[in-house]
């Protein structure tokens, strides 16, 4: 394990620190991402390794976030989301500081965190995220139907599948189901299965011919070109999956033991963040934002 085997732009964002400290950090980070699966525990205790080198490295501040929800500690992960988007001005972890407000049994919150961003900012896979993570707010709150309406957007589309689709039909299934709906709920589960098995194949290079495509058209976001299989179209882009931020942040880099084992200057600025966060949501009226997913 070496440090280059982090990706090359999280590499960039730790060129403010020395080469040594650089190469420490990276191969932790390496070892969070090789982890995560696998042994999420220990993943994150390499996450927390580098964070208190290079606590004020977006990546990394990002990589303690992804683990500390994978191992459930939502408190940290919200704490680090919002330090890793102070760092990074990014709001493409929205829709996990939304789940984490439900980890943390905050439905409500939840709501207004994900209302107090216009979605249009957003990359499309993120506001299908954002829009899947409301629906389980919704849920929380014992509103199936708005957690419905929250899953009806332009994404949810059974012709196409996307990378993003598979999730979000299952959403759509599950929040079918509670409404009672069960054989409409396993027709989306049939289609997300479909979905996936597409997805794999056109990734893995595997014959479409095999593959029972959802009605008439797929569309998987892999590579920029068009691949006509048997009649099976699928358009292809590399814009779906969700980067690592490619900002690094400006000045001297220094190492910050701190800043990971002592959060409380993080949770007064997310004290702040709060707050403006419910001022956001209060100026923008649900049904504004409702039509902006839809």
């Amino acid at each position: 394990m070496e440090p280059r085997d982090l990706d090359k732009v999280a590499r960039g964002e730790l060129k403010t620190l020395s080469k040594e400290n650089a190469d420490w950090v990276a191969k932790h980070l390496v070892m969070a991402g090789r982890l995560i699966d696998e042994d999420p525990e220990e993943a994150h205790k390499h996450a927390l390794s580098a964070g208190r080198r290079a606590g004020r490295i977006g990546v990394v501040r990002e990589t303690i976030a992804i683990t500390a929800y994978t191992v459930g500690d939502y408190a940290m992960a919200l704490r680090e989301l919002r330090t890793y988007r102070r760092i990074s001005g990014r709001d493409d972890h929205l829709p996990l500081m939304v789940d984490s407000e439900r980890g943390l049994e905050r439905p409500e919150r939840a709501l207004e965190l994900g209302r107090s961003v216009d979605v249009t900012t957003l990359d499309v896979p993120v506001r299908v995220q954002l829009a899947i993570a409301m629906s389980g707010a919704r849920l929380d709150l014992g509103q199936p139907d708005a957690a419905l309406r929250e899953l009806e957007i332009p994404q949810l589309d059974r012709k196409k599948a996307f990378s993003y689709s598979p999730a979000l039909f299952d959403a759509y299934a599950t929040v079918l189901d509670d409404l009672g709906r069960e054989s409409e709920g396993d027709e989306w589960r049939a289609l997300s299965e479909r979905a996936s098995a597409a997805l794999d194949a056109l990734a893995g290079g595997d014959d479409l011919e095999t593959v029972e495509i959802v009605e008439e058209e797929l569309e998987v976001d892999l590579d920029d070109e068009w691949i006509d299989v048997e009649g099976v179209t699928a358009e292809v882009t590399a814009d779906d999956e969700d980067p690592v931020d490619a900002h690094a942040p400006a000045g001297d880099e220094q190492a910050t033991d701190d800043v990971v084992d002592s959060p409380a200057d993080d949770e007064d600025a997310a004290d702040d963040e709060d707050a403006a966060d419910h001022e956001a949501a209060a100026d923008q009226p649900h049904d504004e934002q409702a039509d902006d997913r839809g």
